[in-house]
């Protein structure tokens, strides 16, 4: 976990599902997402309100996604982590990412079995500003 190819490899997915985007822009996940869309990535709101963000639909739940998400970009509370990289793992998501702070050791072992891809306590805003 969190080990430079991994992130290189994260980083290099296209559709990133963002659990806990809303349009709210004092939120650390409304900046993530437009950085991530100004770097070429397609973003997916999952809110239970199903906003639109950024013009990109939103959705209720990983589940109701009718494509394929590569990445899913968590920011919840540490205790809500475990059950969203179940359904990312549910979902055939290639990697899950969990945004600084969102800390679930198990989940992420989870994950790691399943053969996903993972980063934790980490934010690709900032290793993408890491980069330049």
């Amino acid at each position: 976990m969190n080990a430079q190819s991994e992130i290189d490899q994260l980083l290099a997915l296209h559709t990133w599902a963002i659990v806990g985007l809303s349009n709210n822009p004092d939120r650390a996940a409304y900046g993530v997402a437009e950085l991530l869309q100004s770097k070429g990535h397609r973003i997916v709101p999952v809110h239970p309100k199903a906003e639109s963000v950024h013009g990109e639909q939103g959705f209720a739940s990983l589940s109701e996604i009718p494509f394929a998400v590569d990445v899913v970009d968590l920011f919840v509370n540490s205790q809500l982590a475990g059950e969203v990289v179940d359904q990312a793992i549910a979902i055939g998501a290639t990697g899950v990412w969990l945004q600084l702070d969102v800390i679930d050791d198990d989940a992420i072992i989870r994950a790691e079995s399943a053969g996903l891809l993972t980063a934790m306590n980490r934010c690709p805003a900032i290793e993408y500003r890491s980069r330049n």
